[in-house]
């Protein structure tokens, strides 16, 4: 099994059809949204770096994505200079606000549902690169096929450390935010993001 086969199976719903149409029209916003994504991801490691002094596999782990995705914010941003797309700030979307909602106060509850939602992020952004492919014109099909490979392995890196540090199964846990996480990716959106909902 490839980790795009693991990857569906985690996820507890594919990207709904009526999205893949909202994003092949405003791929502008599309990448905008995908560079803040990418800058978020980094930013995301980075605060696990700081919080987490102590944990030299997670400090390895989040260095290591901390560079590939402020490489793929770069990529991106070259990507929409030359197509004449300016980069500039938009609101987020609510899908990681909605994911953070549940997750506990206490230690090391809070690491491990952070880490639990790091895998879900990064899990629905390779599967979104792997569904929008096939429509989008040669060069941007061919970055995004090219990004599957880093964000499976991120997401294998999140879930990785969520199930070393918590010492016993999450299973539950995980369940818990997959059928959250759907509702986020099936519930209807005004504004239309990379991780955003079905258009409104």
């Amino acid at each position: 099994m490839d980790v795009l086969d693991e990857i569906k199976l985690f996820l507890g719903c594919e990207t709904p059809d009526a999205w893949i149409d909202e994003a092949l029209k405003n791929q502008d916003l599309l990448l905008i949204d995908h560079a803040h994504c990418e800058k978020k991801a980094a930013s995301t490691a980075m605060t696990l770096m700081f919080r987490y002094v102590d944990r030299t596999d997670l400090l390895n782990k989040m260095s290591r994505l901390a560079r590939e995705e402020l490489i793929h914010f770069e990529q991106v941003l070259a990507i929409m200079e030359a197509r004449g797309v300016e980069y500039c700030h938009l609101s987020p979307a609510r899908y990681a606000g909605g994911l953070r909602e549940i997750v506990r106060t206490s230690e090391p509850g809070r690491l491990i549902d952070v880490l639990i939602i790091g895998a879900f992020i990064e899990a629905r952004s390779c599967e979104r690169f792997a569904k929008l492919a096939p429509y989008l014109d040669e060069e941007l099909a061919k970055f995004y096929r090219s990004l599957l490979k880093s964000e499976g392995r991120h997401y294998q890196d999140y879930l990785n450390l969520a199930e070393g540090y918590a010492g016993e199964p999450i299973d539950a846990r995980i369940a818990e935010f997959r059928a959250l996480e759907s509702a986020l990716i099936q519930r209807e959106d005004e504004e239309f993001r990379f991780h955003s909902g079905v258009p409104g």
